[in-house]
């Protein structure tokens, strides 16, 4: 059965813009199919190291040309500003710190996080890396928590079985998305970050709370990292 819906006949207005592509893009027809397979594997690109949110940015441009509200990807706007990015900041950062002090290292994790060892003390790359978790805050929540969401709640439902299998099955993607890079202990920790980070989404219906909490825990990690803070606080509670 084709989902696509056809496209009605037009006076040479924009064909992006017309209904049956709109409804074409929120479908799961071919071209919703192939706006997901591009959106999802499309990712950062790094332009002379510092990353550009290509994925992010093509969530951004599906959601205004398939007319989807801005609020189905958790862009509503939040009750407080204020509130929202001070939670997220202090939530992050205490995250972080519970994560590095006794979650990782009670999972059997080394103090040591081998993979960004680099950036301890390296003043010249702190700019990039700087920028790195500030997009990654922004970029990875719009596309797990944010696309993901949404086209999954589309396809399954809102009962609870489903936001269940969402929140798990998210957490698991994006855990495995760092194996490459930090190995078993990335994936674990950015697991654990997911089902977290779901579970306010999918409560909250917003996610600009943990796109804060995120960047905010990621920049607690680099500063943890770069002041070389990383065995006295991982041998905080465990000699």
């Amino acid at each position: 059965m084709n989902y696509d819906m056809p496209q009605p006949e037009n006076d040479g207005a924009n064909p992006f813009y017309d209904d049956g592509f709109a409804a074409g893009l929120r479908s799961f027809g071919p071209t919703g199919i192939i706006a997901i397979v591009i959106i999802l594997f499309s990712g950062n690109i790094n332009i002379n190291k510092y990353a550009f949110p290509l994925g992010a940015i093509l969530v951004l441009s599906w959601v205004k040309l398939s007319r989807t509200p801005w609020s189905d990807i958790g862009f509503g706007k939040p009750r407080s500003w204020i509130a929202t990015v001070a939670t997220g900041i202090v939530f992050g950062i205490a995250f972080k710190l519970f994560m590095k002090a006794f979650l990782m290292p009670l999972l059997g994790a080394p103090a040591i996080n081998q993979a960004y060892h680099y950036l301890a003390g390296n003043t010249a790359i702190l700019p990039a890396a700087i920028w790195a978790m500030l997009n990654a805050g922004f970029s990875e929540e719009t596309l797990f928590r944010g696309y993901m969401f949404e086209r999954l709640g589309k396809l399954l439902g809102s009962n609870i079985w489903a936001k269940v299998f969402i929140i798990a099955f998210t957490s698991v993607w994006f855990g495995l998305e760092h194996y490459t890079v930090q190995g078993i202990g990335g994936v674990e920790q950015s697991t654990i970050m997911g089902l977290v980070y779901g579970t306010i989404a999918i409560t909250t219906k917003k996610i600009w709370m943990v796109m804060i909490t995120h960047a905010a825990f990621d920049l607690t990690a680099l500063a943890i990292i770069y002041w070389n803070m990383e065995t006295p606080i991982a041998h905080l509670l465990f000699k």
